[in-house]
């Protein structure tokens, strides 16, 4: 999907400044619903008269509606405030999650309330195209658990475990080395006959912790997908923060020591490599007779097992390290941790203490380290959210 050139000059930029405003405010009225113009302003760090005028050009477009109803003052007098809400067309948006073990797929409302998901495993790395076979006919059964149809859909969002090139719209086949050549996204549109957006999971898991998750309300944040591999997806002002090639935010491929695995994108000493999920169970089977498991680890950690915690908390500290580098650069006000690794508390405790050791006292005094709330459903409710913000944004 080729991307417009921007105007050049200040009449350009100061178009390019109130477009990203009205996608903040579709975007925040996407991810909680009616409100009046005074929270739209609070929710979004708009100033009021920015979000009225707003508001004016987006009920003049047809994207946005009064609802007809208002919410009381708290303790005051005066005419409540009018509530506004998305104005859509029937219909729905579609959030397909490709990670590397599995494809889950959910239908949602024009507005993002999710109706019907599905779930299927299987090897993604390697099988290439035909995963897009598979999604493609579990949105169609998805979306006829929810009463939808693929006429109807507004737009699909879609996620991918490796980093999206924005010139091609193809990913890293050093991470997935069975899809060399493919560009996801324009082959679920043939197949779908309808409009697919692709970006990088974690990219997706942080947008749907900060609009519906562990970060809500905060605009500069950094989250971190702990699994089968290590991603990680940064919202600086708001706004998903992809770089120039949209490859920002790999911290799984920063370089932690000059030697050690070598990792899948080729390089040795990759931070994925000492923290994945399968070299977190490499480093404790030694001393289990049974064959381990991602969840018996978990479970183990849970109940107290001391080689487990040594072995989790030395991994949260790792990941911390790298992290503490990364505060100095951004300044984050929360550091979200998803993905099945990412909710051990003991991982948890070892970043933050990594990140208090290593980073900058006052940036670390500063910052929350907290777990995500939307556990393994992140990436596909992110999503989701980004298919209801293209669906709503007009641009």
């Amino acid at each position: 999907m080729p991307v417009p050139t921007p105007p050049r000059g200040r009449g350009g930029s100061l178009e390019d400044l109130r477009r990203a405003n009205r996608r903040r405010v579709l975007g925040q009225l996407a991810a909680a619903g009616p409100q009046s113009r005074a929270e739209l302003a609070r929710a979004s760090g708009l100033s009021t008269t920015t979000v009225s005028g707003l508001v004016r050009e987006l009920l003049d477009a047809g994207q946005v509606r009064e609802t007809g109803r208002s919410r009381p003052h708290k303790g005051g007098s005066g005419r409540p405030p009018v509530l506004v809400e998305l104005a859509t067309a029937p219909g729905g948006v579609v959030g397909v999650d490709v990670g590397h073990g599995h494809v889950r797929v959910a239908a949602a409302g024009p507005t993002g309330e999710i109706l019907a998901e599905e779930t299927r495993h299987l090897d993604v790395d390697v099988a290439g195209p035909p995963v897009l076979d598979l999604a493609a006919g579990l949105v169609r059964s998805t979306l006829a658990s929810a009463g939808l149809d693929t006429e109807t859909v507004h737009a699909v969002g879609m996620c991918v475990p490796a980093p999206v090139d924005r010139a091609s719209g193809t990913v890293s086949i050093a991470i997935l080395p069975g899809w060399r050549g493919v560009d996801p996204g324009a082959e679920l549109e043939r197949r779908l006959d309808a409009p697919v957006i692709v970006d990088n999971d974690a990219n997706l898991g942080a947008l749907a912790e900060v609009r519906h998750g562990a970060a809500r309300g905060h605009h500069d944040v950094v989250y971190v997908k702990l699994a089968s591999g290590v991603g990680s997806g940064l919202v600086l002002g708001g706004r998903v923060h992809r770089g120039a090639t949209g490859t920002a935010g790999e911290l799984g491929h920063v370089q932690v020591g000059d030697d050690g695995d070598v990792c899948r994108c080729g390089n040795r000493g990759c931070l994925e490599t000492r923290v994945s999920a399968r070299a977190l169970l490499r480093a404790v089977q030694p001393a289990h007779d049974d064959e381990l498991t991602l969840e018996r680890l978990l479970e183990l950690d849970a109940a107290g097992d001391a080689g487990v915690r040594r072995v989790l908390g030395d991994a949260g500290a790792t990941v911390g390290r790298a992290l503490a580098d990364l505060t100095h650069h951004l300044d984050p006000a929360v550091l979200v941790l998803g993905g099945t690794v990412g909710r051990s508390s003991t991982v948890v405790d070892g970043v933050r203490r990594a990140v208090d050791r290593y980073a900058q006292p006052a940036a670390a005094r500063a910052l929350r380290v907290v777990p995500g709330e939307l556990g393994e459903r992140a990436e596909v409710v992110g999503a989701v959210t980004m298919a209801v913000a293209v669906a709503t944004s007009g641009d």
